[in-house]
Order: structure tokens, then C-alpha cells, then sequence
């Protein structure tokens, strides 16, 4: 360290007065520097004006070095390491604050339809693909922001090609189907790759500062074009570029007009850690896939750019290979830190969003995941909102009666006119429905279009309830398992103020009842399954977005979960929000993975998957916001403790939240095992022990553990129940007896 410490002063000394000029080039940006062309292999330092080395480097194979996290301020230099060193010119690393651009520089920037290159505050460029609709404009105008390929040029479908003349979008398509829509619904649509993807410049790294305000800019630049509409913008899409809507609108871009995300994570952490167990499966596989194609070239289509002369795309490729690997970080967090992770939580932030918001999401999403119901109590700045939950899967946000909804919002909110009817897109739906869901789905027509006047219409809107769920999707429809719900209702907020609490506790011979068990020392047994968090609910091969995906809801082996089941209920029951599993455990070992399931019998003798939950015993403590039907752990180092060994302990499981109607005669389940078996693309890395390990549940009168759930009244149910199968997301199978081990 001594040798090191003294090259580096050496190197200050001579370099400082007989440095040559660098061959390497710099670009200047926010708490960053990025070198380009350097000497591959060339040792880089950075010094500061006083000489005070402050960072050092590597050029890579490209040589290319991103400096981060970096100090703002000026007079810093970058320095070949060597007796006679290269010296760039004085350099600034700009803060946050000073590096927004003046309004006048936004509209410098003009875009066409086609492939465009736009031009971020640090001189990065961010490709493009721009439609606009016939005629002069100006057009109501969307944006998707992703590190997709959003910006990718594609050839149309040969098999819609037809519909060109009255859809030209069609045969100049985004890559984004939302955008697709929006094309056809006659938006201007502006796809843009975010940093480090595509040909776009920059190096990749999770939702970075410098991502976020290219979100900004990308905003300010589409609003600032002639051809937009009112110059404000809405944002669409699904999934990423949903996500990051929430991070983008929560920096007030003035160019926004409204937000639409759908599939959108709860929180980073929801998805990558339920309960604090990382989700070894979609999570990091998710993180994997788009590493791999935020690598030089990596996703494609790029060279066939490149090789047609772009030499922009050429250029922007450098400083890729400096992506983060955000799968080695993610697989060293143990623990929340507010400090850093708050940033990645879109719960902590979207109090900041404040223009209106449309939100969808599946309760059983197999990628993003469940938890996009933390968000609901949370925009309280926003002007309009409205919320829409179902069951299904990740892609369901594009049903008809969902996207039917996204488009009034998108009338009023981006084109703010009465909203129009979209005939010529409702006629050809049942062709592009039958290509997605395999199903001849109809656009229902708008609810507002007899409507006097565009304000008559938004004031219509902006009096209904903002918390709409639909029920039991797949039920309905020309064809059993399209995301068509049977029925819907809206409530006022989340949690509906029409919910309370309905507990059942554990009995000894495998019964929920009403009173707490009266026995002494009763419980019951299941034992660690080592390799249950490898296992899924798909069948090998399986399509979870088929209409009827071919499921494989193992029931659990003998031994392996404490079931509990509840007598036929007398009246139809309607469950709405998250449920608490309060369990009563005792361990031999100090931490527990633990998986709790709710799921439906029915008098016909079919089960329906509802939900799970997830926790790591370790991070047992119930956060400042606990609730009776939500524990709401923090999972914070503060909060952690490990489990006394074969000592009583209270842990509750909160389940993610969910909406679910049963009949009269049904009986209500509930399954306590080792996660893994009930998801389709979620896997669970589970904390490894030594040996067997058998956990014990207790139910007796000092031990009574519980499930409370979150009863909804007055709500009507259909008097027809569901084919099983036919719920999206909800796997259905016979009913078996399971017979509990009981405890020693």
C-alpha cells in the first residue's frame, strides 16, 4: 500500500508540469466521467486540482473506463499512469442540480419519423424509433422508455401488412405492443433504448442516477417537438417500461402529461427478496438477460446498424462493456439499507408523482410479481389515479377491458378531448386478440363518448371510485381462460374501508375454527424440503401465458406441510387485500424459511390456488406499519434476530395481496411448508443446514396460531362458480386429504 501510495505521488510530480495531451477521450457527466479509446489496459487516474489522486482505473479491452460516484466539482484531470503521462484537459463532474438543461436546448433537438439519435444533458446519445400518424399534427404524443429494444427498426408482420392503409403504423411498427396500440389509436410514439442498451450510449446500471434523468430529458425533448400535441407526453408500457414510468414522472419532467404503467414491481426488493429470501428464479434470471444484452452488440441489432454505416451506433458501443453487474449485487444484499435502497423503491417515491396516473396489475404475476399493491396508498400527490388489479399473469394488462380503459385515460389525460371511439380498432381487435390469447377478444366501446364536451366527460371520470378490481378473469369470455373478468367492482381506497378482518385459528386435528384451540401442548410437524425452492408450478414445457397453461400444483408429500381446512362456509365470501399468517414455530436451527398458501376447496372437490407468502424467519419483527393483515417487515439489519432453538416464537407470514370469491359450501385451505411449488417463474435460494430439519407449528391455548384475512362486505357474487380450470394465474387441482404429522 506504502508502494502504491508513493507511485501515485511520483506520477503527481512529474505529470503535473510535462504531461503530453491525451490520446484518450473524456465526456463530462453527472457524478461520472466516461473514457473512451484509451490503450487497452491503460492504468487511468484521476486527480483533482491540488494533484490528489481521487480514483483509479483499468481501461478495458474496449478502452473504455466509467469513473462513478464521483465528487462534483472542477479542475479534475484524467492521467496515464508512467514517467511521462497522457493529461486530459481540465475536467467537470457536474451535481444533479447543475446539469439540467435550459428549456431553449430541449427544442434544439428535432426528431422525424424513423430512427433518431437523442442528445441527453451529458452529451450521450439515446436511440430512437419515432411513428407519427398521418397529416400534419400536431399529435397527442406516447413515450416508452426501456432497456429493451425499444428503438429497434423492425420489419412489419407480413401477416398485417393489410392493415397499412388504414394503420400505418403498422408497417413502421414499434417493438413495444403498447405503443403498437397507441399507433393505431392515432399517437405520435417515441421508443427509446435507455443508456447502455441498444445503440444507445452510456454504460448499463440498474435505474443509476443518470438513467433516471435521461428519462427527464427524453420527456423534455418529445414535449419541445412541433408535431406534439399540448407539447406534454404520456408514457406507456408494460413491465420495464412500466417500472420506469414511476421513476421517470417522480422527477416532474413539465413535459409529462400523465403516466400509464402496468406490471410494475412494489419495490425492488418485493421482487428480488420476498421476504427476504432472494428469488433465484425471474429475479436474477431478469437481471441476467439484460446484462447480457446491454454488453457491446448485445442485443442484436446493432450491427446490422453499424454495418449500414451508423457510425453513432459504432461509437455508443464503447463505453458498454462498463455495465454494473447488478447480479453480483444483488446477491450480496442481505439486508434493506434505507441509504441505498431506497432509490430502487418505487414505494418511497411515487408520493412525488403529480400528474395522473393509470396503474395495472395481476395478483398472480409470475414475473414482476404481486406486490404492485403497495403503491395504492401511496400516490398522494398525484391529481387523478386510477387502479386496477385482476387475477392473471404479467401480460394481462393488455385485455379488452383493461386496454379500453387505458385509452379513455390516455384521451383525457395526453389528447385531453372527449374521448373518441376507436371503431376501426375495436373491428380488427378479434384478429390481434387471436394472435396474443389465442382468443377473438373484442375491444369493448368507450364509456364516455356520448359525452357533450371533453371537460363533462373528465369530470364523469374523475367522480369514480379510483380502486377498480376485477374478479375471477378466465371464467368468462368466447373462450374459457381469456383475461375477460366475471364480474368487477371499485372502492374508494386501498385497503376499501368495506374490509375487516375474518380469523380462523389452527386446530389440533387439522381444522380452522372461529375460537382459539382450548388444548394443552397440541402441534403439529413439516419437514425442511432442501430442494423445494428449485421447483415451480409449471408443468415441463408449460406456456403460463396459454389460456389453460398445463400446471403442475404438486400436493405436498407426506410429512412436508401443515395443512389446515376450515368447514363449508355458509355464505359466499369475498377476500380483497392481503392476509397474516400468525404462526406459533419452534426450530432446531436458528432461521426458517417458511411458505404459507391460501387456497379454496370446493364443494365439487376441486382446490384453486389464491396466493402465498413468503418470509426468512430472521426477519420475523413486524415493521412500523403493521397491520392485522399485514405484518410489513422491514427486513432491515436492526430488525433481524435469530430464531431461539427449540423455543415457541411468534412469526407472521403476510401474504401478497389478492382478490378472490367463494361460494357457499366451499372450505378454505391453508398450507405452511417450505417455499417453492406455487410459482412459475419465481425460485426460492433457501438457507442451507446441516441435516434434517423439522419445524413444529403450534395450535393449542398458549401457542394458537392463526390466519386472519381480509373480509370484504358487500360485494354480490355471481351464483355460477368458475370451471376449474379456468381462473388466469390460478392453478386447479382434486382435492387430497392431507394428513398432519402431529408433534412429538
Amino acid at each position: 500500500m506504502q508502494s502504491r501510495q508513493l507511485f501515485a505521488v511520483v506520477l503527481v510530480v512529474v505529470g503535473a508540469g510535462c504531461g503530453k495531451e491525451a490520446s484518450f477521450q473524456v465526456r463530462e457527466s453527472v457524478e461520472q466521467l466516461h473514457i473512451t479509446h484509451a490503450a487497452p489496459g491503460t492504468e487511468l487516474s484521476l486527480v483533482n486540482s491540488a494533484g490528489k489522486e481521487l480514483a483509479f482505473g483499468t481501461a478495458d479491452d474496449q478502452g473504455s473506463l466509467v469513473l462513478r460516484r464521483l465528487p462534483p466539482g472542477q479542475g479534475y484531470q484524467v492521467k496515464t499512469r508512467g514517467m511521462q503521462p497522457e493529461v486530459s484537459r481540465p475536467l467537470k463532474v457536474m451535481s444533479v442540480e447543475e446539469s439540467k438543461p435550459r428549456p431553449e436546448d430541449y427544442a434544439k433537438q428535432e426528431l422525424k419519423a424513423g430512427f433518431n439519435y437523442l442528445t441527453m444533458r451529458d452529451g450521450t446519445t439515446l436511440s430512437a424509433w419515432v411513428t407519427l400518424p398521418r397529416g400534419k399534427g400536431p399529435f397527442p404524443t406516447v413515450v416508452n422508455y426501456s432497456g429493451y429494444d425499444a428503438s429497434r427498426p423492425q420489419d412489419p408482420n407480413p401477416d398485417l401488412t393489410f392493415l397499412c392503409d388504414d394503420f400505418p403504423v403498422m408497417c413502421t411498427p414499434p417493438t413495444d405492443p403498447n405503443s403498437l396500440l397507441a399507433g393505431m389509436l392515432g399517437y405520435a410514439t417515441v421508443s427509446v433504448n435507455m443508456r447502455g442498451t441498444g445503440c444507445s450510449g452510456g454504460a448499463y446500471d440498474y435505474f443509476e442516477t443518470l438513467q433516471v434523468l435521461d428519462g427527464y430529458d427524453v420527456i423534455e425533448i418529445v414535449a419541445a417537438q412541433s408535431w406534439t400535441l399540448h407539447h406534454q407526453v404520456g408514457m406507456v408500457g408494460l413491465s420495464y417500461p412500466g417500472i420506469t414510468q414511476l421513476f421517470v414522472a417522480a422527477q416532474r419532467p413539465p413535459g409529462l402529461a400523465a403516466i400509464s404503467p402496468m406490471s410494475v414491481i412494489g419495490s425492488t426488493d418485493t421482487t428480488l427478496l420476498p421476504g427476504g429470501i432472494l428469488n433465484d428464479g425471474f429475479a436474477i434470471s431478469w437481471v441476467k438477460n439484460v446484462l447480457s444484452k446491454a454488453v457491446p452488440y448485445g442485443q442484436g441489432w446493432e450491427q446490422k446498424r453499424v454495418d449500414a454505416g451508423d457510425t453513432i451506433c459504432a461509437e455508443n458501443q464503447l463505453l458498454h462493456s462498463q455495465l454494473i453487474d447488478n447480479v453480483a449485487q444483488a446477491r450480496q444484499i442481505i439486508y434493506y439499507d434505507p441509504n441505498e435502497h431506497d432509490r430502487f423503491n418505487p414505494s418511497t417515491f411515487v408520493d412525488k408523482i403529480e400528474v395522473p396516473v393509470f396503474l395495472t396489475g395481476s395478483w398472480q404475476d409470475e414475473q414482476t410479481g404481486p406486490y404492485f399493491f403497495l403503491l395504492f396508498d401511496k400516490f398522494k400527490n398525484s391529481e387523478s389515479v386510477r387502479l386496477t388489479a385482476t387475477n392473471g399473469v404479467h401480460i394481462d394488462g393488455f385485455g379488452p377491458h383493461i386496454l379500453t380503459e387505458w385509452h379513455t385515460f390516455l384521451e383525457l389525460f395526453v389528447a385531453k378531448r372527449k374521448p373518441l371511439d376507436p371503431m376501426k380498432v375495436r373491428n380488427v381487435s378479434p384478429l390481434l386478440y387471436t394472435s396474443f390469447f389465442n382468443a377473438p377478444l373484442v375491444l369493448p366501446p368507450s364509456r364516455f363518448v356520448n359525452y357533450q364536451s371533453y371537460e363533462e366527460a373528465l369530470a364523469a371520470w374523475k367522480a369514480e371510485a379510483p380502486l377498480r378490481v376485477m374478479f375471477e378473469s378466465g371464467a368468462v369470455g368466447p373462450e374459457l381462460g381469456t383475461p375477460v373478468p366475471a364480474f368487477e367492482h371499485s372502492f374508494t381506497s386501498y385497503p376499501p374501508p368495506e374490509t375487516n378482518a375474518l380469523t380462523f385459528y389452527f386446530q389440533p386435528q387439522g381444522q380452522l375454527g372461529s375460537a382459539a384451540p382450548m388444548v394443552a401442548n397440541a402441534g403439529s410437524t413439516f419437514r425442511l424440503d432442501p430442494e423445494a425452492g428449485k421447483t415451480g408450478v409449471l408443468a415441463p414445457n408449460g406456456d403460463i401465458w396459454a389460456r389453460l397453461p398445463a400446471y403442475d400444483w404438486k400436493q405436498p408429500m407426506s410429512g412436508g406441510a401443515v395443512v389446515l381446512e376450515s368447514e363449508p362456509i355458509a355464505q359466499d365470501l369475498v377476500l380483497l387485500g392481503t392476509a397474516s399468517v400468525d404462526l406459533w414455530l419452534k426450530s432446531p436451527v436458528d432461521d426458517a424459511d417458511l411458505e404459507v398458501t391460501l387456497s379454496e376447496v370446493r364443494a365439487d372437490g376441486k382446490e384453486i390456488y389464491i396466493q402465498s407468502g413468503w418470509l426468512r424467519a430472521g426477519h420475523r419483527k413486524p415493521g412500523p406499519n403493521a397491520t392485522p393483515l399485514w405484518p410489513a417487515q422491514t427486513l432491515m439489519l436492526d430488525a433481524w434476530a435469530p430464531l431461539p432453538l427449540n423455543e415457541w416464537t411468534e412469526v407472521r407470514v403476510g401474504t401478497a395481496g389478492f382478490a378472490h370469491a367463494a361460494r357457499s359450501g366451499s372450505r378454505l385451505r391453508v398450507s405452511i411448508d417450505t417455499p417453492g411449488g406455487v410459482r412459475a417463474d419465481w425460485r426460492f435460494a433457501l438457507k442451507k443446514f446441516d441435516g434434517d430439519v423439522t419445524y413444529a407449528i403450534g395450535h393449542d391455548s398458549a401457542h394458537p396460531s392463526k390466519v386472519v384475512l381480509p373480509r370484504l362486505d358487500g360485494v354480490r357474487v355471481p351464483s355460477m362458480a368458475p370451471v376449474c380450470p379456468s381462473l388466469r394465474g390460478q392453478p386447479c387441482r382434486d382435492r387430497m386429504n392431507i394428513t398432519n404429522t402431529a408433534m412429538p
